[in-house]
């Protein structure tokens, strides 16, 4: 039996592949994302070749798989990903990862799978980010499915939010996927991952009698993803800068903005570090405690890993030893490093309707962040 009740949310399924990829190959943006991901080929081969695509396989192993290697290209000095010898192909996982980039932290990850031969994941797409037929189009095609965002009216929310652990808990344990999600809502902004206790209460909603069987049949695997160039820093320091005085509101566009920044913005090296999957071990400690607390201590747990395996770079000791005026790290970077992250410090300078020194603070404080957190 087909299940229905997840129809809402769900990625599309086989059937719709056929018409969603003949819709994406003639859409009127097409001509644009081809001249991108394929510059070199002729666009009605490229057009004619999507159109005729069958499966989520060929979608993700073709183009998807380009897109990603487009983007090494163009703005990644170096990319890796380590610890895929933790996992077992033929277990399914709940990946919750720090997350620095709109689109990237979950796509560059699905890109490793590919070149690796294992199997991608089902990802979870904000609903803020559904803003035409055509991403719906590419979003459920690649395996994304819808997450509300947080409303005012509570009961919504909780109707909401237990729909969502249904459907996660269904894919790992019945579907037989793996699932992608972020340790938070919303990306990390001032360089402070950390996971958000309301996630962790989320994935129990699904298995309310049982708080350790919860969280184990999920297979939570934390990934840790760091960015030597962070994606968007400018953005994310005037956001931070506005926040201090009201509560920040996005910007129609703003969205899409950040996508396009985070793809196009130099990133030098990129790593994702796959940490070692929560045991039931671990969470058997926490059995006496009260849910709440439970929740709070499985958070800690992905903390943890997730900050140990966090790659610092140059950049980051830099910052720190600017922001706090000492020179404690300066064997990690080279005086040539310090000067090029400077020219980029000095680029806040042209926001000159702001205070420059709190702007340059709150952008340091992305940096250097991570350092103190380690």
């Amino acid at each position: 039996m087909e299940i229905t009740q997840f129809d809402d949310i769900r990625p599309y399924n086989a059937e719709e592949i056929p018409a969603a990829m003949e819709r994406i190959a003639n859409s009127s943006s097409f001509p644009l994302l081809a001249s991108y991901v394929y510059p070199d080929e002729p666009l009605e081969e490229v057009r004619e070749r999507i159109a005729n695509y069958k499966t989520v396989r060929e979608f993700q192993t073709e183009t998807m798989r380009m897109v990603n290697q487009r983007v090494i290209e163009h703005s990644i000095s170096e990319f890796s990903c380590s610890g895929l010898d933790k996992l077992d192909p033929e277990a399914h996982y709940l990946f919750v990862s720090n997350h620095r980039d709109i689109m990237l932290d979950s796509s560059l990850l699905q890109y490793f799978f590919v070149t690796q031969n294992f199997d991608t994941t089902e990802i979870t797409f904000g609903a803020n980010l559904m803003m035409n037929e055509l991403v719906v189009d590419i979003g459920k095609s690649n395996k994304m499915f819808k997450v509300e965002r947080p409303g005012n009216n509570i009961k919504d929310f909780y109707r909401s939010s237990k729909h969502l652990s249904e459907y996660i808990r269904y894919v790992i344990t019945q579907k037989g996927q793996s699932v992608w999600i972020a340790q938070r809502n919303g990306r990390t902004k001032d360089g402070n991952d950390t996971t958000d206790q309301g996630i962790i209460k989320m994935f129990c909603m699904s298995c309310p009698d049982d708080k350790l069987k919860a969280i184990d049949q999920l297979h939570i695997v934390p990934v840790a993803v760091s960015y030597e160039w962070e994606p968007c820093d400018v953005l994310k320091t005037l956001e931070l800068y506005e926040s201090q005085f009201s509560k920040y509101t996005k910007k129609p566009g703003e969205d899409l903005n950040s996508i396009l920044t985070g793809i196009v913005q130099e990133k030098g090296k990129v790593h994702f570090e796959l940490c070692e999957p929560i045991s039931y071990a671990e969470l058997a400690k926490f059995e006496n405690v009260t849910n709440n607390e439970y929740h709070k201590l499985v958070a800690q747990l992905l903390d943890s890993r997730i900050r140990a395996a966090y790659r610092l770079y140059p950049n980051n000791y830099i910052a720190y030893d600017l922001r706090y005026g000492t020179t404690k790290y300066k064997d990690c970077y080279t005086d040539e490093q310090k000067k090029v992250f400077m020219q980029h410090l000095q680029a806040l300078e042209k926001y000159d309707t702001c205070d420059i020194e709190k702007l340059k603070d709150i952008f340091l404080g992305i940096y250097s962040n991570p350092v103190n957190n380690k």
